[in-house]
Formats: structure tokens, C-alpha cells, sequence
């Protein structure tokens, strides 16, 4: 069986077609547990990446936890300098993240050819410090920042991607310290090894002085065959700068090779430093990210970001089954329309009628021992998120109720697709 079949529409011998969505393309490249593919929208001709992640490879391991982590924190991050993220899309056993495309490839090879000139290591240096600063204001830290995940748009601009091995501030423990082992050994921070606890913007910024000196060098400050031997370079800091390095570059490196976290420089700092300034402008952009809105009062508009947190696990397929005292489904339709339905199967059933802000609607009996809350989100224009909840009533009671009388109705007020959009959750 294959990654995508089931999926796929074969229109010709040569076009393969994923959720009637995206034209597949060619393989970019594959891993243990992923592929990625280019491929076209086919409504607005945009080329887009999608990486193919198996869920039977991954499930029960802690790359399951690392793709969760990846969806929720890339799903918030909207900066030029990050690889944005579409959408992700999943069947009952693969998980497809649609990404942005970048044309130019990874870092890595770009510096595999040769070493860049101070300036233009300067220029991708300042973009990677605005994506990552950007990170850390809102509670993210990569920490596997080196020139694999780095990416190179047609224009020269960098794109950080992979946020699978990132942390979130809910991670930090009660003495303020990260203590997650990981990162890649020749970009990891000193502080990292001695297995005490980090500050993971401390170990962002060594990370990207790593990098730094990898664009102007051309290989690596800290390096030997023998990684213990290297653990020790970095534990030192012992490395040396070429001949070729200007003096003012020489300092701004000892700054983020700093081996002491404490006195190691700080992404504001770095922004006040006299190499970086140089030639250096803020990057504005559009924030499109919104905060959360707490409880149920308000119009929400979803996407595929929002239906993955309401679940307790990988198996997407899963979201919409129903649970003891709730359940979630996919409808073809408007929110007022599902609202209307359920206020008609409401009155018919000689329940009180309580219609909350904007697209939630209370049943209750008239003892009021008996309570259902729906609430319903807008997913796209045509399809919308229908949420059940049980308020407090006998689940027996709840289960008929609602299995019997509401969501048959639910149903048949709809298209006829409606019980196929709903299977295919």
C-alpha cells in the first residue's frame, strides 16, 4: 500500500491528486518516518510542500510527541523568515503537513560550495536572529537551530523550518530551566552537556553563533572525529576564528560563544551590537497570528490547527468519534443554519431554548435536569466544526437524546455529503 492511496485520485498516467486539493509532484526528499513531496494547489496554481509522516511509524514514540508539537507551535508562528505552514490534512494512518515551498534549498548545501563573504553571512545572520527573536517573544525556542533546517528562497532569504525538537514556556520546570536533552552535537550549547538545566533562548543564540561562523568560515568552530573530544572543545570553548574574519566579526563571536549562559550575549544585545547593525533594518510584516479567545461566547473561525488541539492523540481520524459526554463532527453548511436546526429539534422536544452569543445554542429540560450544549465552529467557508457537549444530565438520558432525535436531524438538514464528510473524519 502506498504513502498516499488513501487519498489519491489518478486522473492520467502522470498526475496524482491529494484530497482533490494538491497535484503531487516530486519526491524532495525522505526520512525513517516522512517524504516530502512538491505539489501544486490546483485552485491557485501556489507550489507547496508536503511532508507524508506515517502515523503506525511514529505512534507510541517520542517523534509522535515531536509532530504534535510541530503542528501547535508552527500553526502560531507567522514571520517572513519562518517556513509558514498551510494546513495539515490526515486519513487513518498518514499525517500531511502542507508547507510553504522554497525554492532555493537547504543552507547546508549553499555552504557546502564555499564560504559566503562577511556581508552576505551578515545579512542571513540578521534575518535569522529577527525569525528567532520573533520565537522567543512568543514563548518558542528551536533548539536544533543549524544549516540543515535552515532554508534559502529564490531571492537569497532565509527560511527557518523543522520545529519538531522546539520548546514552549510550558516546558520550563520551577527553577526557570529547560532540561530536555536534544539538539544536534556540534551546534549544541555547553551548558547543555552538564545536564543542569538551560535557558533555551541562551542555547538558541549559541546555536546561532555556530552558524554564524559556518556561513563566514566555511566549517565548524568545534569539531573532531571524536565526539567526546568535541563535547570538550565546547565545553571550553576552545575554538579559533580564520585569518579572513574582521576584528569587530572576531568579538561579536566571542560574545555568542560565550561559554557562561549568564554573560552570553542576548538577542537585544545582539540587535544593539555594531557588526550587526551594520547595513541591518528591521523586518516589518503583517502579524497575522490572533490570540486565543477563552470559552465558547465568541464567533470562532477554525482551521485544521484548532481541530488537532481538541485531540488527545495522533489518531486524527479519531477526532470526530463520539467520547462519554461529548462529541465533535464535520458538517457541509452554515453555522446559522446547523443553530436553526437545532433550535427546531429543541422546541419540537419541549425543550427550554437558550441561544448563547453568536453560534451556540443550550437545551434544557424543563426540570432542568437535562442539558445540551452545541456549539458550532466555522471551519472554510462551506463546512463548519459541530461540538456537543453534555450539561449535566444522565449520560443514558444524553445518548438518546441526542443519537435519536438532534443528530439525525443535524444530518438530514444538510447535502447528502454530509454523512461522507463526516465519515471521512
Amino acid at each position: 500500500m502506498s504513502e498516499i492511496e488513501e487519498v489519491v485520485v489518478e486522473n492520467s498516467a502522470s498526475t496524482t491528486t491529494l484530497f482533490d486539493k494538491y497535484e503531487l509532484g516530486r519526491l524532495l526528499g525522505c526520512g525513517a518516518f516522512a517524504k516530502v513531496y512538491h505539489a501544486r494547489n490546483m485552485e491557485t496554481g501556489e507550489s507547496v510542500a508536503i511532508k507524508i509522516i506515517s502515523k503506525k511509524k511514529i505512534a507510541g514514540t517520542d517523534l509522535a510527541t515531536s509532530v504534535k508539537r510541530e503542528v501547535s507551535i508552527m500553526s502560531q508562528l507567522h514571520h517572513p523568515n519562518i517556513v509558514k505552514l498551510h494546513e495539515v490534512l490526515a486519513t487513518k494512518s498518514k499525517i500531511y503537513f502542507v508547507m510553504e515551498f522554497i525554492k532555493g534549498g537547504e543552507l547546508f548545501t549553499k555552504i557546502a560550495k564555499g564560504r559566503f563573504s562577511e556581508d552576505l553571512g551578515r545579512r542571513i545572520f540578521q534575518q535569522l536572529i529577527s525569525a528567532v527573536g520573533y520565537c522567543h517573544s512568543r514563548g518558542v525556542f528551536h533548539r536544533d537551530l543549524k544549516p540543515e533546517n535552515l532554508l534559502l528562497d529564490e531571492n537569497g532569504n532565509l527560511k527557518i523550518t523543522d520545529f519538531g525538537l522546539s520548546a514552549v514556556k510550558d516546558q520550563i520546570r520551577t527553577d526557570g530551566l529547560l532540561h530536555t536533552l536534544c539538539g544536534t552535537p556540534a551546534y549544541v550549547a555547553p551548558e547543555i552537556l552538564v545536564k543542569r538545566g538551560y535557558n533555551g533562548s541562551k542555547v538558541d543564540v549559541w546555536s546561532c553563533g555556530i552558524i554564524l561562523f559556518v556561513l563566514v568560515a566555511g566549517y565548524l568552530p568545534f569539531n573532531d572525529t571524536n565526539l567526546m573530544v568535541m563535547y570538550k572543545k565546547i565545553y571550553k570553548g576552545e575554538f579559533r576564528c580564520p585569518r579572513w574574519f574582521s576584528p569587530e566579526l572576531r568579538r561579536f563571536l566571542s560574545r555568542l560563544l560565550e561559554t557562561n549562559p549568564v554573560t552570553r550575549i542576548t538577542v537585544d544585545e545582539i540587535l544593539k551590537d555594531p557588526w550587526f547593525k551594520k547595513g541591518y533594518k528591521e523586518i516589518k510584516f503583517h502579524e497575522e497570528w490572533k490570540e486565543n479567545n477563552e470559552g465558547m461566547e465568541n464567533v470562532k473561525e477554525l482551521n485544521a490547527f484548532d481541530i488537532i488541539s481538541f485531540s488527545s492523540g495522533l489518531n486524527l481520524s479519531g477526532l470526530f468519534s463520539v467520547v462519554e459526554d461529548s462529541e465533535r463532527f464535520v458538517l457541509r453548511g452554515s453555522p446559522e443554519k446547523v443553530l436553526e436546526t437545532v433550535e427546531e429539534v429543541g422546541k419540537v422536544e419541549k425543550f427550554v431554548v437558550k441561544r448563547r452569543k453568536e453560534y451556540g445554542v443550550e437545551l434544557e429540560g424543563v426540570n432542568g435536569n437535562f442539558g445540551i450544549l452545541v456549539v458550532v465552529y466555522r471551519l472554510t467557508e462551506e463546512v463548519v466544526v459541530v461540538e456537543v457537549k453534555r450539561r449535566g444530565c444522565d449520560i443514558v438520558a444524553f445518548k438518546d437524546v441526542w443519537m435519536n432525535k438532534l443528530r439525525p436531524c443535524l444530518f438530514d438538514a444538510g447535502s447528502s455529503s454530509n454523512q461522507q464528510v463526516a465519515g471521512d473524519c
